[in-house]
Order: C-alpha cells, then structure tokens, then sequence
C-alpha cells in the first residue's frame, strides 16, 4: 500500500500565507520515516492533513492512488492507525479497554469482541509492559504511560499504514528504545511508519527516508543520509550540529550533537550531488545476520548496487544459525555509506564497512 501526497497546500484561515506549500512525497510498504523541524513549522499539522483530519486548499492525499477523503471512514481506519501526542485524559477507561478501542474497525458497534480481539490486546500489552497496568484507569497514569496505551492501541488494529506524532516524547531511554525498536520491527514486516520527532539522530539510526520541514513551508523528502547532514540541520534549525559516528561491537551508528546557535538560513534546495562526496573508494562491507527472513532483502540491496561489486562471498555458519556475507565494492563513498546505511536498518543484521586506504586512480 502506497501513501501518496500530490501537491499538498494548506494554511489557516487567519494566515495569508501557506504554512505548507506544494508537498510532495510517497511512502512505501517498510518505509519509516522521519518528520523534523523547527517548533511551529507545522509537522502535526502536516500529519493531520495527510490523514483528512484537515483539508488541504489544494491537492490531496491518497492511498493507493484513491482520494484518502474519498475512502469509507471504516475501511481507511482498517488500513491506517494514528498515534496522538498523549494528552492527559478524564476518561474512565481502564488501560486494557483503551487498548481494545484499537480493534473497532474490526467488529461491529453492537457487537462484543471476539477470543481473537482479546488475544490481540494482551500479547501487544505485554510487548509493550503494559500489562501491570491492565485494570488501572488511564486518568490515574503518567504521561508516558498514557503514550505507551495510545501506540498499544494503534498496534491491535494490525495496520498496514502506521503515523504517529512525537512518540518519543515523555518517555524515558528504555521506553524510547521500546518504541523505536517497535517501528523497526514494523518496517521489516513491510508496515509503513511515518513519525514526528525532535531527535535528529532517531532519524539518523532508524528512518530510511526523511522529510525536513522549515518555517517557510520549504521542505526537502529523500534518504535520511542525504537530507539529515549539517548544512540541512543548520539550514532548518539555526544550529550549528556535528554529526558523528559512534562505532559498537555490532554496528556504526550516527549521533547529532549541537554546538551552538547560528543565524537561521533556512532551506533551499535538497543538496545537489555535486555537494556529496564522489571520490570513489573500495571497501569491503561485512554483514552478519541471524535473521533468514531477511536475506531477499538484502540480496535487494545488493542487486541495486552490482555495477559497483566486484566481489562477494557468503556462508552459513549453521553451529550459531547466522549467515555471514563479505562484499567488496569500488565505488563513490556516499554510495558505500548509502549500502550500509540501508542494511543497518534492517531487524538482526550487524554491518560494517571498512575501506581501502589505496585512492582511486583516474
């Protein structure tokens, strides 16, 4: 399933001017995707409207290529689930009831739920540590346990499309870590995530697209590696950031740390190629996976990017049910750097890049 924006304009009726102004992007099955910028540049605006919450002045929003507000409510909330920023709330629900809500669309209003509905909910509460929660009121938890409750409610639903706004927030390292590990899950079961975040470096080590809204209404949509980068941190936010990699025993993650605050220049234009790295390098990129089910995906990767291999060996090491894969590529860098990025963001797969220290010869 294909969630589509086709110049997409909106403004409130007070304001002259569009707060969004001709967007344009495509989200794919597996996609996750990161939406940043500034306070007040409208993201959950921008969610609301790709959803029909709001209605765009002028182009649209689609599912597969029909108009979203064209579709029967029932059947676009079978489809897609969305996760508000948690509120306090006054309702009497318990936590697992709230959770149930979540499975609505697929059971009638005068019907009770089924066996199934009610399986469901209890494995997705207790994915999510919820379950200790089960009979309390959700007017009697914390702000981050409330957010846990609406993602839990979303999840039931079992949609192919998942949106969700600032899920990060107020939530402590390990339930951030939950969440994210969540939506990477997702993704490789080929759900497509699309959240709001405030954390650079979550988009950075999770979302393979990203969409950088400015206060403007200019926006730049492409690889996270290629729209999340200093210039366009600096552009966007008026910040001064570096970008580092911090290497593990299984991977080598980025990390954006700010320096101080700059004069804000905004956002042009998504970053020519010319601005990206072309020197090309050889390098040898090592991965190790647990996980059989995704090796198609990787073979996907790879076969995008044979014209640049010039080696490969792999092999099963069935004593610890792990393949291992060694290909060696001679290529521009920022292709190298995209490989590697891509794979990282696949559920059970280590991956490392190691380069020659020879330089290409013209």
């Amino acid at each position: 399933m294909i969630l589509s924006v086709e110049n997409g304009c909106f403004s409130y009726k007070h304001s002259k001017d569009n707060l969004l102004e001709n967007i344009n992007f495509s989200v794919g099955p597996g996609d996750l995707v990161a939406i940043l910028g500034p306070n007040g540049a409208g993201k959950t605006t921008l969610l609301r409207c790709i959803m029909g919450f709001l209605k765009w002045n002028s182009g649209k929003s689609t599912l597969d290529g029909e108009n979203i507000r064209d579709i029967p409510h029932k059947k676009l909330w079978k489809d897609i689930a969305y996760v508000p920023q948690a509120k306090s709330t006054v309702a009497a629900y318990t936590v697992e009831e709230m959770v149930l809500l979540g499975r609505s669309s697929h059971f009638s209003m005068l019907s009770l739920p089924k066996e199934q509905d009610l399986e469901i909910v209890h494995k997705v509460m207790d994915e999510m540590n919820l379950t200790k929660f089960t009979h309390k009121k959700c007017s009697q938890i914390s702000g981050g346990e409330l957010q846990m409750v609406l993602i839990a409610r979303a999840l039931v639903s079992e949609p192919k499309i998942l949106i969700l706004d600032e899920p990060e927030s107020n939530l402590d390292f390990k339930n951030q870590l939950l969440i994210l590990d969540t939506m990477t899950k997702l993704s490789n079961q080929g759900i497509s995530c699309i959240f709001n975040t405030h954390y650079p470096t979550h988009a950075l080590q999770r979302a393979n697209k990203s969409f950088l809204l400015s206060k403007s209404g200019k926006y730049l949509f492409g690889e996270t590696r290629e729209v999340i980068t200093e210039k366009n941190i600096e552009r966007a936010f008026g910040v001064k950031a570096v970008i580092g990699e911090i290497e593990t025993p299984n991977n080598i993650l980025k990390d954006v740390i700010p320096l101080k605050i700059t004069k804000n220049s905004d956002i042009d234009i998504l970053l020519d190629r010319d601005e990206i790295s072309t020197e090309r390098k050889v390098a040898v990129v090592s991965i190790i996976t647990d996980h059989s089910d995704v090796s198609e995906k990787i073979n996907k990767l790879l076969s995008k990017n044979k014209k640049y291999i010039i080696g490969r060996m792999g092999m099963p090491y069935e004593d610890r049910g792990i393949s291992i894969i060694n290909v060696t590529l001679d290529a521009p860098e920022y292709v190298i750097q995209t490989l590697v990025s891509q794979l990282n963001f696949l559920q059970g797969v280590s991956v490392k890049a190691i380069y020659s220290q020879v330089e290409f010869k013209k």
